[in-house]
């Protein structure tokens, strides 16, 4: 790991004009120090914001939830107001990791975290890092997408984006031109070559909270994993709606684990829309959502594994 220096803050005022190219912010540390330790990222300066008060918070008023990106995965898992109101934000963040890095991981940091695609995060000059070759779109790539978005076919990994880009929040991120506020969809984003990251977050930047508008009346986070808890999603489904009279209304249907960012299922969402979803609408739902997906070589279960995602999650939301 190269040298850097470690500089403390006491509030979000102060970490701004420490923030450039050779500068990070440094929170739960959950995927940044790994980072570090990998020789992926080499700052200068670390710039500790964990005693940032001002940025840890959960408040609910009459126009939604205000969360303060300091605020762990596992206070919003257990926070009353998001399990009950916002009911998908509460189960991805109980499904994100093992209790002990919950207890650590921001939601600011879960929204940057990088891709765990093997290649990126082993000893390969793959063209997330820099390089001409993503080596696992011929390589392994039993975990890798399954909608193709950028020469690279890593997966976006974080589960509470997923639930928060269903439930439309948004981010209020600061830089030195003062604050900018910016849809959770619009700021995570496929890699391209002037941009080899999975978000939009400039250098001299920082999250500062997200906001949650109210929440619909039914929601869930579905996840599917290789092992029993606490592993990354081989493929995730979030969905919101409100029920009324039976039927579904404001469907929003969020693919995660599938491609390099949580990806909204416009078509299924139309095909649902104000209609009452029985068993056999949410089956071909599901069909409809992975109507443009292209497996590759290893992953062809991640389509029947979505398909029947989506199916149980729309039956769960009707099922209240």
């Amino acid at each position: 790991m190269q040298p850097f220096i470690h500089i403390d803050v006491a509030n979000s005022e102060e970490v701004i004009p420490l923030l450039d190219a050779r500068s990070r912010p440094l929170a739960g540390g959950t995927d940044m120090l790994p980072l570090m330790k990998e020789g992926i990222v080499a700052p200068e300066r670390l710039i500790n914001i964990k005693r940032a008060g001002d940025l840890r918070y959960i408040r609910a008023d009459e126009d939604g939830l205000h969360i303060g990106a300091l605020t762990t995965l596992d206070e919003l898992d257990r926070h009353p107001d998001v399990r009950r109101d916002y009911t998908t934000l509460a189960q991805a963040a109980a499904e994100a990791a093992s209790p002990q890095l919950r207890n650590m991981a921001t939601l600011g940091g879960n929204l940057l975290q990088q891709a765990r695609c093997w290649y990126y995060r082993g000893d390969f000059h793959c063209w997330l890092k820099g390089g001409e070759l993503c080596h696992a779109r011929d390589g392994r790539n039993e975990y890798h997408a399954i909608f193709d978005q950028s020469p690279c076919v890593a997966v976006y990994p974080s589960d509470p984006p997923a639930a928060l880009m269903a439930l439309e929040a948004n981010l209020r991120i600061v830089g030195p031109q003062g604050a900018r506020l910016v849809p959770v969809a619009e700021f995570l984003q496929p890699p391209s070559a002037e941009r080899r990251t999975l978000h939009t977050l400039a250098p001299n930047e920082l999250i500062v909270e997200v906001h949650v508008p109210k929440g619909p009346s039914g929601s869930v986070y579905l996840k599917a994993m290789d092992r029993a808890t606490w592993a990354y999603a081989l493929a995730s489904v979030a969905v919101a709606a409100n029920i009324r009279d039976g039927r579904a209304h404001n469907v929003r249907i969020v693919l995660g684990a599938v491609s390099n960012r949580p990806i909204r299922a416009l078509a299924a969402e139309e095909l649902v829309e104000g209609q009452l979803i029985t068993p056999e609408l949410a089956r071909r739902a599901g069909e409809t959502a992975l109507a443009a997906a292209r497996a590759l070589e290893h992953n062809h279960y991640k389509l029947p594994l979505t398909r029947n995602l989506v199916a149980q999650a729309l039956r769960d939301i009707m099922a209240g």
